[in-house]
């Protein structure tokens, strides 16, 4: 579940997926660092004041719903606090998926023009099963078309996953 703040989209979460892949590597006993891959998609209503806002820039009535896909590599710092519960913090960078690019040159846009966010969470291991509920806000502004307002993103995600 996504929103983006700001008066140009409806107010509340938004349901989307996500799918991806992670790696868990051991750092001593209780602590592991795990970097992942995350492409995620939701879909957005604007708000009436989109149209307001933007009506000189493009023709706002033809988005009507807007989608937001994003390639993300969140850097997690777990701390096992249990042989099944570990807590989980640490960076994430993403970027809006340009569907004019390939996947490597939009990979290549995270680190100069993409969104800067801090998550935080709780993971459970259950032998190769993991499953995990996680926080995410955006501390960079996502709004590419003006300077009229800041959109910036908070996120809550729950995920399964597996280990090879």
């Amino acid at each position: 579940m996504q929103k983006i703040g700001g008066q140009s989209f409806k107010d509340g979460y938004q349901l989307g997926y996500y799918a991806g892949g992670f790696v868990e590597m051991n750092l001593g006993k209780r602590f592991q660092l795990q970097p992942e891959v995350l492409f995620s998609e939701t879909k957005y209503d604007q708000s009436n004041d989109f149209r307001d806002l933007y009506k000189n820039i493009l023709s706002v009535d033809s988005l009507r719903k807007i989608k937001l896909q994003q390639l993300s590599f969140p850097i997690m710092l777990n701390f096992k606090v249990a042989n099944v519960l570990a807590l989980q913090a640490g960076p994430q960078f993403a970027i809006n998926m340009d569907k004019n690019k390939s996947l490597l040159q939009n990979a290549g846009d995270a680190f100069s023009d993409g969104e800067f966010a801090m998550a935080a969470g709780a993971k459970f291991m259950l032998g190769k099963f993991r499953v995990s509920g996680r926080y995410v806000i955006g501390l960079s502004d996502l709004n590419q078309l003006g300077k009229e307002e800041e959109w910036r993103s908070q996120t809550l995600q729950l995920g399964l996953g597996f280990v090879f």
